[in-house]
């Protein structure tokens, strides 16, 4: 990890970061100004934690116990002027959600990552608990199709012993190697303890290529 860049990361990051709206349809997402960061997991994974955690703020990003409540294109502009946005995307994977609202969530998620030019990248987070599920490999291949890179990202790292969370990422390194458009190397990370929010806070500045 860069210095420099590091410390820019950490700069950007404190400075100002805002809510600037919710888009339910395609219709309603922001002009395509600025680069966006997109990040993805299924629900519960840690999604609002961690956005919380990059951006040093309690409640950015509202952090629910219930699985499945972010049903929209979530837009936070980060810089004063904006010079990024992070898009906290629709959790997936919760079963008890009815059918016709993962089918609204899954068109409008497949619909944005298919049409968005200034996508730059998307994070796709994992539980270290659980590692890659099927919900995360249908994801990775909608992200492969769409020709957007991305990066894996273990998240609750301190949730499990050390021994465990080798094995979790060499699993998950090696299903990366499997995708096409998937980055090579997979960040660990815990909101909870700040492991590995400084490193992936630097790649985001860079995937962005402000």
């Amino acid at each position: 990890m860069d210095p420099d860049t590091a410390e820019q990361a950490r700069r950007l990051f404190a400075g100002r970061i805002d809510f600037l709206k919710s888009a339910p349809a395609l219709k309603f997402l922001p002009d395509p100004d600025v680069p966006e960061i997109a990040f993805a997991g299924r629900s519960n994974v840690g999604k609002s934690s961690l956005l919380n955690a990059l951006t040093g703020r309690k409640s950015l990003a509202r952090a629910s116990v219930t699985p499945g409540r972010t049903q929209e294109l979530n837009f936070f502009d980060v810089g004063d002027p904006t010079v990024m946005r992070l898009v906290d995307m629709p959790g997936y994977g919760y079963a008890k959600a009815p059918i016709k609202v993962v089918e609204q969530w899954k068109r409008l998620v497949r619909d944005y990552l298919r049409g968005r030019a200034v996508l730059k990248r998307t994070l796709v987070l994992i539980d270290s608990r659980h590692g890659v599920k099927d919900v995360d490999r249908e994801m990775m291949k909608l992200l492969d199709e769409s020709a957007v890179g991305y990066r894996l990202v273990l998240t609750k790292a301190d949730k499990i012993k050390a021994s465990e969370l080798e094995a979790v990422h060499a699993a998950t390194m090696a299903e990366a190697r499997k995708h096409s458009a998937a980055f090579p190397e997979v960040a660990i990370t815990s909101s909870e303890k700040g492991m590995g929010i400084a490193e992936l806070r630097t790649a985001v500045l860079e995937d962005s290529g402000i």
